[in-house]
């Protein structure tokens, strides 16, 4: 059997999929990748559906090992590179990491999670239906490590693929839509809300984006436990929110004024520590164009064979003579 082995990486390195969904009723978080968008190109580049579970990388790269056979390999992620061998493997396009060699994956220089796929997924064992690694919990397994080997599935393509031109994030603020809970906020405050620059707190992690910046204390403190689900935005007394994320917790005792659309999830989870965002309220039409449209993205994506520049292990490779030939022969 094929394997990946891990032989780096850094603190936060994961394996997610798009998520354990149907169990939040239940008090288990969906987890899954915090940018689904580049979890998808990973896995369109080995041919997978874009939901398979892959590697997440949180800000460091990492360095991987095909043992057991050859496998074919994807990294995405806002300024993740591939490698193997000395040669940089061009953005967009996977790889074929023949056994024992070493793909080497680029620190996220353009954000925070990076991810790598594999042709054919994993072949571990799912838990409630997802290979998610909700790490607070210990659903779906701990955090990867050095010298982890992850079994391979095979199947995929074969060859490498590429996809050009890459999606492109939207720009500009955040938006969010009304919360259930904005009655506790005052005019002022709920105007603060989007009129403020927020910087993102270094406490942020896959559980929730921490904000600094103006106070919108709600006029009363904590109330009744209700459900939250990642976007929601839970204002604690102290007056500064918390944007919940893919790990988040299944209720909460904080109002919530707004809730992020979840079609801007993907690019939240993408702005680093110390960077700054605001954020802009639509309403629910604009809302549900917006995820109609991230949905064409991922139904839209395509990836194509990459034409092969013949070489000594390409030709080594293929089976190029049928039968053998003689001289003096017809």
């Amino acid at each position: 059997m094929s394997h990946l082995v891990i032989e780096q990486c850094g603190p936060g390195t994961t394996l997610q999929d798009i998520g354990r969904e149907g169990w939040r009723r239940f008090g288990i978080s969906t987890a899954g990748a915090m940018d689904r968008l580049s979890l998808a190109v990973a896995n369109v580049l080995v041919g997978n559906p874009g939901g398979t579970a892959a590697i997440e990388l949180t800000l460091a790269g990492a360095r991987l090992r095909a043992e057991g056979g050859s496998v074919l390999i994807a990294a995405a992620g806002p300024g993740v590179t591939l490698s193997v061998a000395g040669r940089e493997i061009p953005e967009g396009q996977s790889v074929l990491l023949e056994e024992g060699a070493v793909a080497r994956v680029s620190p996220v220089r353009g954000g925070v999670y990076g991810y790598v796929a594999v042709a054919g997924g994993f072949d571990l064992g799912a838990e409630m239906g997802s290979l998610s690694a909700h790490v607070r919990s210990g659903v779906g397994g701990a955090l990867l490590q050095p010298g982890a080997c992850l079994s391979l599935a095979g199947g995929g393509a074969e060859r490498p693929l590429a996809m050009r031109p890459l999606p492109v994030p939207e720009q500009g603020p955040i938006r969010v839509m009304a919360g259930p809970q904005q009655d506790w906020f005052t005019e002022d405050a709920l105007a603060r809300l989007t009129a403020t620059e927020w910087t993102v707190s270094q406490r942020s992690d896959r559980m929730g984006r921490f904000l600094e910046g103006a106070e919108v204390a709600p006029n009363e403190g904590s109330m009744v436990s209700d459900g939250v689900l990642p976007g929601s935005i839970q204002v604690p007394p102290a007056g500064q929110p918390i944007i919940l994320m893919r790990d988040c917790q299944t209720t909460g005792g904080y109002p919530k004024p707004a809730t992020v659309i979840s079609a801007d999830l993907d690019r939240l989870a993408q702005i680093p520590a110390g960077a700054q965002l605001r954020l802009v309220q639509v309403d629910r039409e604009e809302a549900l164009a917006a995820r109609a449209a991230a949905e064409r993205v991922l139904s839209g994506f395509a990836a194509e064979p990459v034409a092969m520049t013949p070489d000594t292990s390409l030709l080594l490779r293929e089976n190029l003579i049928s039968g053998v030939w003689y001289p003096g022969e017809d």
